[in-house]
C-alpha cells in the first residue's frame, strides 16, 4: 500500500495543487524545495546502510529516491518542457523497483536490475505521448507493487513493523496533501505551509523507514562480507 499512496499523491497534475505559481525561477517554491527531502532521505539511507554493512543492497534504491526528489524539484521549480518525464520516470522506476524487490525476496533470490528497469523504461513513451493513459499505467504498476509488498510483509513478519510505520507516515502525508489541494479546506495559496510540501517530507521519511527491507531475503542468506558487495540491480 506504500506504493499506492506514493503514486496517488505524486502523480496529481501540478494545476491541481494549491500553491500559487510564481513568475520567478521556482514556479512553486515550497513544493520545489521540499522535494529535496527525497535527496536528503537518499543520503540517510546510504549512511544507515553503512552501519549494517548493506550499502550495496540499498544503493540502487537510494539512487531512485534521490531521482524522485530531483525530478520533483525540476517540475515544481524551473519546470522545463521535459519536467513531466523527469518527475514520472524516477517515480515509476521506484514503483517497479519495490515490486521487483518483493518478488526477489519472496523467491529467496537476488534482484536483477532489468526486472524493474525494463518495465519502467518501456512505459516512458506512454508517459510522454499520452499523459492520462500514462497515469493509468502507473496506477496499474502501483497496484501490482502494492499486492507484492503486502504479500512480502505477510511472508516476513520481521518486516511488518517498518512497513506499518512507513504506511502510517504516508497516510498522514496523503491526508495533508489531499486536504490542501486546490478547492479543499486547507488550501491557502499564499501560505508557506503547503500540504504537498508536507507530503514530500513525510513520503521521504517513509522511504527511509522502508529502506532496510530492501533485499531482505537475499541479504539474510549472505555473509557479512557479501552483504556489502555491490549488486547489479
Amino acid at each position: 500500500m506504500i506504493d499506492t499512496v506514493l503514486w496517488l499523491l505524486s502523480s496529481v497534475p501540478t494545476d491541481q495543487q494549491c500553491e500559487r505559481v510564481t513568475d520567478g525561477p521556482w514556479a512553486e517554491p515550497v513544493a520545489a524545495w521540499t522535494s529535496l527531502a527525497f535527496v536528503v532521505g537518499a543520503l540517510v539511507i546510504v549512511l544507515q546502510a553503512r552501519k549494517t554493512g548493506s550499502v550495496g543492497r540499498v544503493l540502487p534504491f537510494a539512487a531512485l529516491v534521490a531521482g524522485v526528489g530531483i525530478g520533483s524539484l525540476l517540475e515544481h521549480g524551473p519546470d522545463p518542457g521535459w519536467s513531466d518525464v523527469a518527475h514520472d520516470l524516477p517515480l515509476l522506476a521506484t514503483l517497479t523497483f519495490l515490486g521487483a524487490d518483493a518478488v526477489a525476496d519472496l523467491g529467496g533470490r537476488s534482484r536483477a536490475w532489468w526486472w524493474w528497469a525494463a518495465p519502467a523504461i518501456a512505459l516512458v513513451p506512454l508517459v510522454v505521448l499520452a499523459p492520462r493513459p500514462g497515469d493509468f499505467a502507473q496506477g496499474v504498476v502501483a497496484a501490482v507493487a502494492v499486492l507484492l509488498t503486502v504479500v512480502r510483509a505477510r511472508a516476513f513478519p520481521e518486516l511488518r513493523r517498518r512497513t506499518a510505520w512507513a504506511l502510517g507516515l504516508l497516510a498522514v502525508g496523503a491526508a495533508a496533501g489531499t486536504m490542501s489541494r486546490e478547492g479543499w479546506p486547507w488550501c491557502d495559496p499564499t501560505s508557506l505551509w503547503q500540504g504537498h510540501g508536507v507530503w514530500h517530507v513525510l513520503a521521504a521519511v517513509a522511504l527511509v523507514v522502508l529502506a532496510p527491507t530492501v533485499g531482505h531475503a537475499a541479504r539474510a542468506a549472505m555473509s557479512p562480507t557479501e552483504r556489502d558487495a555491490p549488486v547489479s540491480g
